[in-house]
């Protein structure tokens, strides 16, 4: 397998504005190694399908959490795989300082760290408390022994709170904090998602929701994205599955289990025994 930093390297080198990958969200070690099989060349953790298996709304993990689960995809997979980090697991600082430091210890290529307060009145932070909380989290980030691809989140659109050139700034102050992937979940539509490109200057990644998944990769490319992340889709998918299928078992019929009969024989190969 190869190292961490090594995995890390070849991270990097997938971010190319005009020329995206698309980056699945597995939520264990099992649609990892799926997911790998299938020849992604790099994973993302997604925070509301990992809280799914626990029974649990998102945001309702722990750091611990969320770097123990991190490092247990990243060691069962030979490509790089990043983690949603959610805001830090604190509103200081300090806090996100901590949490990318001890994500250093693992085997994750990068993180993400969100500008989202956990407070439904007031969900963002100020702008300039953002930033702070970017440079300590980059600071973090530069002090270990090997690299770390940052990833700054600007989440204004996923609480109605949107306004594409404040949106523009936040992420370019990222930017100049160091953050290295640029990142506002929820853009609207195509438009947005190339105005956001064209006016940074670090890769974006795009969160494929709502009206962008009516447009292909090919699209996003003459947009200017660099990567097309799921979020929680594929888990919600695959758990919205399991509730239909069992719906169907009690009311009596077994229909469900012979609808994906191929099921078994399409994962086997990837599974290791």
């Amino acid at each position: 397998m190869p190292t961490a930093a090594e995995k890390t390297a070849t991270f990097r080198t997938l971010h190319q504005p005009g020329n995206p990958f698309v980056i699945p969200n597995p939520w264990d070690i099992g649609s990892a190694r799926i997911l790998e099989g299938l020849g992604f060349k790099a994973l993302a953790t997604t925070s509301s399908g990992f809280a799914m298996t626990l029974g649990r709304r998102d945001y309702g993990v722990t750091r611990k959490d969320a770097i123990t689960h991190g490092d247990a995809i990243a060691s069962a997979v030979d490509i790089p795989v990043t983690a949603d980090l959610e805001n830090g697991f604190g509103p200081a600082p300090e806090d996100a300082a901590q949490t990318i430091s001890e994500a250093l210890e693992t085997g994750l290529c990068g993180g993400s760290i969100e500008d989202s307060t956990g407070d439904s009145a007031n969900p963002i932070f100020d702008q300039t408390h953002a930033v702070e909380r970017i440079a300590a989290a980059v600071e973090a980030a530069r002090s270990g022994e090997r690299d770390f691809v940052l990833t700054a989140r600007a989440e204004a659109f996923l609480y109605d709170r949107g306004d594409l050139d404040d949106i523009i700034t936040r992420l370019n102050a990222f930017a100049d904090a160091g953050a290295d992937i640029l990142y506002a979940p929820g853009l609207p539509d195509m438009d947005a998602v190339r105005t956001v490109c064209r006016g940074v200057s670090k890769p974006v990644n795009i969160l494929i929701l709502g009206k962008l998944a009516q447009h292909s990769v090919a699209e996003f490319a003459d947009a200017g994205a660099a990567r097309l992340s799921i979020g929680g889709g594929l888990s919600w998918s695959a758990y919205g599955t399991l509730a239909s299928a069992a719906e169907m078992l009690k009311d009596g019929s077994f229909g469900a289990l012979t609808a994906n009969s191929n099921g078994a024989k399409i994962i086997a190969p990837f599974l290791k025994k």
